[in-house]
């Protein structure tokens, strides 16, 4: 007995000692001043680009823009009203500059009159980092999932064929919809090697769908997933070239991390 509380006594003092010791401390002792965040100014409507972001679409022109096929020509997608409109057979488009880490937002539309089951019903994609001519890159999918039911890896906010969505989110067909994103781009060492993978964080309509998700590659249609190393790339808006109408894309800004 006289043993344990001997151990009890010196817990006691110890724990005495070192709350007497944080109590001499002053509260500026663990205030930290420098280096101070940067100030952002923020929209001043929802969904609105903060005062430092890039501006990828205002609903003008597709500036920012060129085609996945030829990048040394323009996009061939509609702008009219405010928003941009796939144009069947033109094939995808992608931005003319190369980004890394970044939280992005766009807004997206499904028509209101719209035909097709599962993958065929307003299909289209956000490529976070595209490469090549084609379907090549990291894919969130975009689709209609309000009434239609399809693959859970291949729904509204999947990571394509990687990571099932948390929830489904989807408004009906004919209202806008929206996607904010934190992506953070794999890195490779010298050899090729995957250092860190990529990784996403993925918001629809106010609800969050990926947290912090690690990907495990580059997105493919039948086989696994696999890195390739690659650096800072373009983010690419897929022409799925399905046969339901096409889908609307308005409100496109990014924020380099």
């Amino acid at each position: 007995m006289n043993r344990i509380a001997s151990i009890i006594t010196c817990a006691l003092v110890t724990s005495y000692s070192i709350g007497q010791a944080q109590t001499k401390m002053k509260p500026e002792e663990t205030e930290v001043w420098s280096p101070e965040p940067k100030i952002v100014t923020p929209a001043s409507t929802p969904g609105g680009a903060p005062s430092d972001a890039i501006i990828l679409f205002d609903g003008k022109d597709l500036n920012e823009w060129v085609s996945v096929k030829d990048p040394a020509k323009p996009a061939l997608w509609v702008v009219a009203d405010g928003a941009v409109t796939v144009k069947k057979g033109t094939g995808n488009i992608q931005t003319k500059r190369n980004f890394t880490d970044y939280q992005l937002h766009l807004e997206w539309r499904i028509p209101s009159v719209i035909n097709g089951t599962g993958q065929g019903r307003g299909n289209s994609g956000l490529f976070l980092a595209a490469m090549g001519t084609g379907d090549e890159g990291y894919e969130i999918q975009i689709l209609d999932c309000y009434n239609n039911k399809t693959y859970v890896n291949g729904q509204t906010g999947s990571i394509y064929k990687q990571a099932i969505p948390l929830a489904n989110a989807c408004r009906k067909p004919g209202e806008w919809q929206t996607y904010d994103i934190i992506w953070t781009a794999p890195r490779f060492n010298d050899d090729g090697s995957l250092k860190s993978p990529a990784r996403i964080t993925a918001i629809h309509n106010g609800v969050l769908l990926q947290n912090n998700v690690e990907l495990k590659g580059l997105t493919t249609y039948i086989g696994h997933p696999s890195y390739k190393k690659h650096g800072a790339a373009p983010i690419k808006l897929q022409d799925h070239g399905d046969p339901s109408e096409p889908i609307s894309f308005r409100n496109i800004w990014i924020r380099e991390l």
